[in-house]
């Protein structure tokens, strides 16, 4: 499986993983987890990632990396306008997708104030 390989490669990289098999179970654990950077697919059971991604960014300023194996791009153009802060069509090497983490998580960490306001 995908995940599981990712999911142990960026353990190596130094990287806290979290795993939801689900749309419904990964917004509660951005909920719960407040992730520094979120990886996210759109082809996902019950509640797709377009919905999951429009949800996170109700409560979440963690910037969202789409890695998915949709390449329509009107489909990648919706992800974007959702609230993803970048989009990388499967397959990717794993160095790749953990370089694109963490820049995002470094630009995240970089432009973060905390203002008070929620997000």
């Amino acid at each position: 499986m995908l995940t599981g390989t990712l999911k142990r490669y960026l353990e190596l990289k130094k990287f806290e993983v979290m795993v939801a098999n689900s749309g419904a179970a990964g917004i509660e654990i951005a909920r719960r987890w407040s992730p520094d950077v979120i990886s996210l697919d759109l082809m996902m059971p019950g509640v797709d990632g377009w919905q999951v991604c429009a949800a996170i960014r109700q409560f979440s300023r963690a910037p969202i990396l789409i890695y998915s194996a949709v390449i329509n791009p009107d489909l990648v153009e919706r992800a974007l306008d959702e609230g993803a802060n970048d989009y990388l069509v499967k397959p990717t090497p794993p160095g790749v997708v953990a370089s694109r983490l963490q820049r995002l998580a470094r630009y995240s960490r970089a432009n973060s104030v905390d203002d008070g306001v929620s997000p």
